[in-house]
């Protein structure tokens, strides 16, 4: 029973990630290039420690694993070439923590940052975004694009431990 459990849990994910597909092999390309996208997070995995897993482990709907469920929320980045935008949530250790609980998570515009952008041998794009003028600390994103779209962010700072988001990229609205 278990197995049968995991092969239709197994399918429905597939079938879940290619439905969020959102751009195809020219679209990635074309955004990528003109550094206008944005990248919305389906799921997010905190470094592995036992503190986050046993809350983890708590919540409604765990499977004891440590990736977290995003799917339908607005979390993302948009990225353009005078900007950085992000609005992300953050599980795990941080080692200091804003006095106002509304401020957590990753949230911030940034509009001094270095962008770096290289490609490997398979096609996939990685991204460096370094920021120097978010108050609170300044943040590091590398994210990895597949040439379909699917990316995963790994956002890194100073006073926190890393976190991976997995999601995709969009094309940006078009603005009436």
């Amino acid at each position: 029973m278990k197995h049968l459990n995991l092969i239709l849990s197994l399918a429905f994910l597939s079938i879940g990630f290619h439905s969020f597909a959102q751009t195809d092999k020219e679209t990635t390309v074309k955004i990528v290039a003109d550094k206008n996208y944005t990248f919305i997070a389906n799921t997010a995995v905190p470094m592995s420690n036992n503190d986050v897993n046993r809350v983890l482990a708590m919540m409604p709907g765990s499977q004891g694993g440590s990736s977290i469920n995003l799917s339908g929320s607005q979390y993302d980045v948009k990225v353009t070439k005078d900007s950085i935008v992000a609005y992300l949530p953050y599980f795990g250790r941080s080692f200091s923590a804003p006095m106002d609980p509304t401020q957590g998570g990753i949230k911030f515009t940034s509009k001094n940052f270095t962008y770096t952008e290289s490609k490997n041998k398979k096609g996939t794009y990685i991204i460096q975004i370094n920021t120097k003028d978010v108050t609170r600390e300044n943040y590091r994103f590398t994210i990895n694009i597949s040439t379909n779209g699917y990316a995963s962010l790994t956002a890194s700072s100073m006073n926190k431990q890393p976190i991976i988001f997995n999601g995709y990229l969009d094309e940006p609205k078009k603005q009436d």
